[in-house]
């Protein structure tokens, strides 16, 4: 995992929304989530309506949000950008969703499946990588994006959230073929 207190990295991704790039220099100087999705993943729709409902009410306390998906189209040609437009435009995303169509940024943030949550402190630090909350798609455990919640409440109130952080957990990033990273075999 990404270590803490690791600066956010720089990249340049396309939003699959408008069209345009999206330059993570844009993120300074506020807390920012940095989410990797993808459509189709069990896990993500398991927590999607909840997780887009805490990241737009956070927007409006200060965060700063985007959402990247890295997922090979060679593989999984469901989550290329035009699905990717159609999904954030249907649910009135108020935050960009990013294409990592070399799947560099996901490497470079050690990113290994969706969902994983990064939030970055006011000085571009990392201060939580962990998992939304508890619920799974097949587990009884209501979906409440509780651990995120209380990451993104700490680092909005200048603190740090608790360094007891569980992993994310869900469906693998769909790698191109041979480009699969070493941190994830």
């Amino acid at each position: 995992m990404l270590p803490l207190g690791t600066s956010l990295p720089a990249f340049t991704l396309t939003d699959a929304v408008t069209g345009n790039p999206f330059v993570s220099a844009e993120l300074s100087g506020k807390p920012t989530l940095v989410m990797f999705i993808s459509n189709h993943c069990p896990y993500v729709i398991h927590i999607r309506s909840v997780l887009v409902e805490l990241v737009h009410g956070s927007l409006q306390r200060g965060l700063q949000a985007i959402a990247i998906n890295s997922n090979s189209i060679l593989t999984h040609p469901q989550d290329g950008p035009e699905a990717m437009s159609r999904l954030a435009q249907d649910e009135d995303w108020r935050f960009p969703f990013l294409f990592d169509n070399t799947q560099e940024v996901a490497k470079v943030f050690q990113a290994a499946c969706t969902p994983d949550f990064f939030l970055f402190d006011r000085q571009g630090k990392l201060a939580y990588r962990g998992q939304f909350d508890a619920s799974r798609p097949s587990s009884p455990i209501p979906v409440s994006g509780s651990d995120l919640a209380a990451a993104i409440n700490a680092v909005l109130g200048d603190e740090m959230p608790s360094i007891d952080q569980k992993p994310s957990i869900g469906c693998n990033i769909k790698w191109a073929p041979g480009n699969a990273p070493a941190y994830f075999g």
